[in-house]
């Protein structure tokens, strides 16, 4: 009986199941990576046209850009864990061959939720450190300008783009260290700060231009688009 048992006791394996191949990720919305770069420059235009006495609404309309910005940076980020790089391109002027060129690595991620992060603790703190005689709408049409033109530096993707919010950058950062134009140490603090940034803007693009034959040819399209 016990070798009838064993007889009728075939040996069996249980086959392993093939892997599943991971599903991609899902891709981002349609015109995400320029709406990260237009929607700050919109605030500063709606911020700067509001009333000084409301505060209130001028802060919660830059916080609230700050944190749309950094939901639409998030849904980004399958795509990048699974290392992708996003890019869109926007024709300006596609007969010089000038377009508006936005990427998005990991990298650039980080950067761009260290920005977004950090600007709106700003904007939460300046809520209640700013006095009812400061100009809040001034300030803070210049630092959603000023956020603007630093996520179009992480996120450029030709020369242009790149100098465009690097000299944008300067320029909001002078207008945020001279707020207080009535004092002395804030009119020299943003002199020496427009003096630094436009001095590495014209370094890094004269770097830019004899390293990459490509950044040349759009330089020169510009010129020839100004002399125009």
């Amino acid at each position: 009986v016990a070798t009838q048992d064993a007889r009728f006791r075939a040996p069996y394996r249980i086959a392993a199941s093939p892997a599943m191949p991971r599903p991609p990720p899902p891709d981002p919305p349609s015109m995400l990576l320029s709406s990260l770069v237009l929607v700050p420059f919109i605030g500063s235009l709606l911020a700067a046209v509001m009333p000084a006495n409301a505060r209130n609404a001028e802060s919660t309309l830059a916080g609230l850009i700050a944190l749309f910005c950094a939901v639409q940076t998030a849904l980004c980020f399958p795509a990048i864990a699974d290392g992708s790089v996003l890019r869109e391109e926007i024709a300006w002027l596609p007969t010089l061959g000038l377009n508006f060129v936005v990427r998005m690595d990991g990298f650039a991620w980080m950067f761009c939720m260290l920005i977004l992060g950090i600007g709106a603790l700003v904007v939460m703190y300046a809520r209640y450190y700013l006095s009812a005689e400061d100009c809040a709408p001034r300030f803070f049409a210049c630092l959603l300008l000023f956020m603007g033109s630093m996520l179009g530096v992480v996120l450029a993707g030709n020369l242009l783009l790149l100098v465009v919010s690097w000299e944008l950058t300067s320029i909001s950062s002078f207008l945020l260290i001279g707020f207080w134009s009535h004092r002395q140490d804030a009119r020299e603090g943003a002199r020496m700060a427009l003096s630094i940034v436009s001095c590495e803007a014209s370094s890094a693009a004269d770097a830019d231009l004899s390293r990459d034959s490509a950044s040349s040819r759009d330089c020169w399209r510009v010129r020839r688009a100004l002399a125009k």
